[in-house]
């Protein structure tokens, strides 16, 4: 069976995540994406896991259900370093145990517990009770596990279950680098609200022999992921090397000259692209046989915003979205599968915006520093300021 899975989100019990990061409310928003199994996210949070029991009911081997929609545990865990590591756990008994187990002093306070424990040290903990583990957004500036190293090795010490690539990265990127041949990809969304932009913009498409942990650990195991969707990544908040005060880009080689100082007195953080190619091995990505197709995607809501140039979460772009998910069923199909025609019938105002998606002749201000990618149809936005713009194209 194919499943759209997003393993990565987070509960109203993580730092800067909304309050209505709930099971009621995760689980009817997912249906709409499209998905059919989400992460849990913050199984190491003790009152996170009551919510979850109470919640919903438990379909056995790892998987509880809630709203028609499944849920396997899973929690993001800041390590050594501040590097993320993202965790798939059996089920909840093994969740409060490894929680119990955990050396973390703040893992009561937030769903993403702190600990001083290596990537290496995690890897040997969670083995012991058949979770699987690997970095979180890998290549991100700020907790990437390759900001700290140059070889996923060299964090783990021997090789983990997969790697998550963020929402800056995509498979052609990851690709240029040799020792990631060897691994499957994920792409999740790492969603800190139900918003529908948000969970589920990034996905796994995986094959699964039935809707259970056993299933998920093979098939990770296996590489049998059969699809990869994730936002095109310039529009990631990290994409692109930039200041985070005032998000200029800035070349990285006038950065490093500079100490990472902006000119408007801000810290410039090195972007996604650049560090990829600071390790990369190949200048064009070499995918190894079993690499699935890589889709890009890009919410459906941010889409409706630009055209009618209203905030995502208003009444106006929340009901145009509703009202495309009551005639087309899941915003997934509405973005890849559902005819313009017929969408032209239900918004013929989001229809030619929905083709320009799927053309890729959407223009794009790339992201950094920590500020999203903007979009535009008609015309190009205005290019944000930079010393010169730095690609991975040039290396």
């Amino acid at each position: 069976m194919l499943v759209n899975a997003d393993f990565h989100v987070h509960s109203c019990f993580s730092m800067a995540s909304s309050k209505d990061m709930l099971i009621k409310n995760m689980a009817p928003k997912s249906k709409l994406k499209g998905l059919q199994l989400l992460g849990t996210g913050d199984a190491f949070h003790p009152g996170w896991l009551n919510i979850i029991e109470e919640s919903t009911t438990c379909k056995g081997d790892g998987i509880y259900t809630a709203d028609d929609m499944d849920f396997v545990l899973t929690t993001e865990v800041e390590g050594k370093n501040r590097i993320h590591h993202l965790i798939i756990i059996p089920d909840i008994c093994t969740a409060r145990e490894l929680s119990e187990k955990l050396v973390s002093k703040n893992k009561e306070s937030d769903g993403r517990p702190r600990t001083k424990y290596s990537g290496a040290e995690l890897l040997e903990m969670v083995k012991e009770y058949d979770c699987l583990i690997g970095p979180a957004h890998a290549f991100t500036p700020w907790t990437g596990m390759y900001k700290s190293f140059d070889s996923i090795y060299d964090c783990y010490g021997k090789a983990p279950d997969f790697v998550e690539l963020g929402l800056s990265a995509d498979t052609f990127m990851a690709d240029t680098v040799a020792e990631l041949k060897d691994f499957p990809f994920l792409t999740n969304s790492d969603a800190h609200s139900p918003w529908p932009h948000r969970l589920g913009r990034e996905f796994n498409q995986i094959e699964l022999e039935d809707m259970s942990y056993s299933s998920i650990k093979k098939a990770i195991k296996n590489k049998d992921i059969k699809a990869n969707y994730g936002l095109v990544p310039n529009l990631g908040k990290y994409h692109m090397t930039a200041c985070t005060k005032c998000y200029k880009l800035v070349d990285p080689l006038i950065a490093k000259e500079n100490k990472r100082k902006c000119s408007c007195g801000g810290t410039i953080k090195k972007g996604v692209d650049f560090r990829i190619s600071e390790i990369a091995d190949y200048d064009e990505p070499k995918h190894p046989d079993f690499r699935p197709k890589y889709v890009h995607l890009m919410p459906l809501a941010e889409l409706i915003s630009t055209v009618y140039d209203k905030g995502v979460t208003t009444k106006t772009v929340q009901g145009k979205w509703q009202n495309l998910i009551d005639n087309f069923g899941t915003e997934i199909d509405i973005l890849i599968n559902a005819s313009i025609e017929e969408i032209a019938k239900t918004d013929p105002s989001i229809s030619p915006a929905i083709e320009a998606f799927r053309n890729k002749t959407i223009h794009i201000t790339p992201g950094g520093g920590g500020k999203y990618g903007e979009i535009s149809f008609d015309k190009k936005l205005e290019k944000r300021e930079a010393e010169t713009l730095t690609t991975l194209d040039n290396f």
